[in-house]
């Protein structure tokens, strides 16, 4: 037999049921099996057929044989040997056919089954996504809520001063729960640059103390909480200024923003 013209992946992947059935001439199956010591892809493919071939050896009843049919096979009679050698060579045969065909029927099942497990799977993974996205709001809100119920929570709101006169917000001091910080109608910051909010202290008492660093979104608005440091001297106000992305030790700009802290 001339050797067969080398196969594509596609072509090789097509004839995994017929090697795990055993269905393939020699030049067939050298060739595939070359191709599947390197292929993870087929690899796969002839594990999941095997569970099928080898669910095929109890589709048909164990039964057996009389005692006349065993003396037929076994008797040692002229032609024996020759009936022995075709009982052999068909038995193979037929159980192949057989497997072909229950593999011929499983097989789309199969496909249509792995679809809806990798549907199923998708979904899953988006509900848990926002499962998780939900969890995270709802902590937020919680946050937000014990913040604003604080004992101790003031209010302070903030002008636009030159560089935005149009932008304002709004901030929530509470020593024991921190700060919850909104903004609206702020300039948009190239890439280097981001905003950033201090604690100004009184005049004498100290520098300015970073609070935290934010760039607002596309149009202009943010909102965040943030801790206030338990050795933090009481702040007489709260001011934003435009700094280096990654934040500066003390204010390098002019005033974006600024409340004072009654």
């Amino acid at each position: 037999m001339s050797p067969l013209s080398p196969l594509g992946h596609d072509d090789l992947r097509e004839l995994a049921s017929a090697y795990v059935l055993g269905a393939l001439d020699r030049d067939e199956r050298e060739q595939f099996e070359a191709h599947l010591a390197g292929c993870e892809v087929c690899q796969a493919e002839v594990r999941s057929y095997q569970p099928v071939v080898d669910a095929l050896a109890f589709a048909v009843p164990d039964r057996q044989p009389s005692a006349a049919l065993r003396a037929r096979v076994v008797g040692d009679r002229p032609g024996t040997s020759a009936r022995r050698s075709r009982a052999v060579t068909v038995l193979p045969w037929s159980l192949a056919a057989a497997a072909a065909i229950a593999l011929a029927a499983l097989t789309p099942y199969t496909v249509q089954l792995r679809q809806r497990t990798r549907d199923l799977m998708a979904t899953v993974r988006d509900l848990s996504a926002r499962l998780a996205e939900g969890d995270r709001q709802l902590v937020a809100v919680r946050r937000e809520v014990s913040l604003l119920a604080a004992p101790d929570v003031r209010r302070v709101d903030l002008r636009g001063q030159a560089p935005a006169p149009q932008a304002g917000a709004r901030a929530y001091f509470s020593r024991s729960r921190g700060v919850y910080f909104v903004a609206a109608d702020l300039p948009s910051v190239p890439a280097d640059k981001a905003y950033q909010l201090w604690y100004v202290l009184p005049a004498g008492v100290g520098n300015p103390v970073s609070a935290s660093v934010f760039k607002p979104d596309q149009g202009g608005n943010a909102a965040f909480i943030v801790e206030v440091p338990s050795n933090l001297p009481e702040p007489g106000a709260l001011a934003v200024t435009l700094e280096p992305a990654a934040g500066s030790l003390g204010p390098t700009s002019p005033l974006y923003l600024v409340g004072a802290l009654n």
